[in-house]
């Protein structure tokens, strides 16, 4: 894109450099068909069917998303193969899921006795079946049951529920993104495989089949490499990387294909520039988990000056008093998340 070209978009704008986002997308297929494992990105990233579609082209075998809306956003774009990785357990929502189940194959997370009853009552209600996937706290601790015995429990507590179908276990290990180096991103990744390979022989020793075994985060896939037990894994930021991805070590600026334009409004003093996009505009994100990693609320592209502070509608820019840029200019941004 031409520097005339991005003169022509108002702003605050998103940009997507579709190239960079077809390199991402090749590459993270190919680690997938290295390592013999099934990609299904996550979608909560761009939550574009357009783009979902790309992944679904470059091989993903279907997407992971968020929350029930997302599902309904994607099966209304033709993406037949969807993963909730979320409890869902509110008669709303799980109404709307039953619904949904009988457009597209769909599956649902689960940890817990209560919500695997309310799923069972509206699914058998409906004359349904939906097939669910344990969650396995690996050291995030959000949601998840315990991997091993914990896990096994809330199986054998749950098998004799009608209307549900097993499927398997699946992780997300956030926790990564509190990680101060790129070592620890791989301990994390490291840990994610093997405490699932544990847990899924834990249940398949007590007699349960596990089909699906499934990790993923965008960092610890990126330095993942491969292991026995493992068949799924679902990145979701690989598709675009930011600035946090950068300062972890698993991304380079020429991977990231997201950027924000903004327009200079206001120049009150020669170390101090006012943008045209604030909070609205950009992620309040510094780090996760208590780590800073990230000076500022974005990294400046082609400038010597950082994002501060953010507004609502504002964004303050601290740079050097030298730096040539006037009320008018445009200056483009890499979000850090």
């Amino acid at each position: 894109m031409t520097a005339a070209d991005l003169a022509s978009i108002d702003t605050p704008a998103l940009l997507i450099d579709l190239d960079i986002v077809g390199r991402n997308l090749k590459a993270m297929q190919k680690k997938a068909e290295k390592y013999g494992v099934a990609l299904r990105p996550h979608i909560k990233t761009h939550k574009i069917p357009e783009l979902a579609r790309l992944q679904m082209h470059s091989g993903a075998i279907g997407v992971t998303v968020a929350k029930v809306s997302e599902a309904a956003v994607m099966a209304e774009g033709g993406i037949k193969d969807i993963f909730i990785a979320n409890q869902v357990v509110t008669e709303e929502k799980l109404n709307r899921l039953a619904a949904l189940s009988k457009e597209v194959q769909i599956s649902v997370g689960l940890d817990s006795i209560p919500a695997a009853e309310k799923l069972s009552n509206i699914f058998t209600a409906s004359g349904l079946t939906i097939e669910y996937v344990m969650e396995i706290n690996s050291g995030l601790n959000r949601c998840g049951v315990l991997p091993g015995r914990d896990a096994v429990e809330l199986y054998q507590a749950i098998k004799g529920l009608p209307s549900l179908r097993f499927k398997g276990i699946f992780t997300h290990a956030g926790q990564v993104y509190g990680a101060g180096s790129l070592s620890e991103v791989m301990e994390v990744s490291r840990h994610e495989s093997e405490i699932m390979v544990e847990t899924a022989q834990a249940l398949e020793q007590a007699g349960t089949p596990v089909e699906i075994v499934s990790v993923g985060s965008t960092p610890t896939m990126k330095v993942w490499q491969g292991q026995e037990g493992v068949n799924e894994i679902r990145p979701g930021n690989y598709i675009f990387h930011d600035g946090i991805q950068m300062s972890l070590g698993v991304a380079t600026l020429a991977e990231c294909g997201l950027s924000i334009l903004t327009t200079v409004i206001s120049r009150p003093a020669r170390e101090r520039a006012i943008l045209d996009g604030g909070s609205k505009a950009f992620s309040s994100d510094r780090g996760a988990h208590g780590r800073e990693m990230a000076p500022g609320f974005g990294l400046v592209l082609d400038k010597q000056a950082t994002l501060v502070r953010l507004s609502e509608e504002h964004g303050i820019m601290s740079l050097d008093p030298d730096e040539d840029l006037d009320i008018g200019d445009r200056v483009r941004l890499i979000p850090n998340h």
